[in-house]
């Protein structure tokens, strides 16, 4: 049982030939809003096996609870520098191919909680 924190753990599989851009995006400009939005990042990973390597990029955020989820995106998906650092980033085309998204909640027993 959960005491209502919640965890996203997002996996963003970068276009062809963009991977540095994505990360690149991501240290300039994401995490600073991440951080105005209240968005808690726990970590950062990239496989370092199969096929997937070299081209996505998986984070966990923290939120209080769903709600505070929902908000937060919401107000970084409206925050003009966000919108400002896409369409700068995305001139020669979109960064990202595809977003998977999964909320979960800790266990009981999880030392993350």
């Amino acid at each position: 049982m959960s005491d209502g924190r919640v965890f996203e753990l997002r996996t963003y599989y970068a276009t062809e030939g963009r991977f540095a851009d994505l990360e690149r995006r991501f240290v300039d400009h994401t995490l600073a809003l991440f951080d105005r939005h209240g968005m808690e990042v726990v970590a950062f990973w990239t496989p370092t096996e199969g096929p997937d390597t070299g081209t996505a990029l998986l984070y966990l955020l923290a939120f209080p609870d769903r709600p505070a989820a929902d908000a937060a995106w919401t107000a970084f998906r409206a925050d003009p520098d966000w919108q400002q650092a896409k369409a700068a980033s995305e001139v020669d085309g979109s960064l990202v191919a595809r977003i998977d998204s999964v909320f979960l909640a800790p266990t009981a027993y999880s030392p993350l909680r």
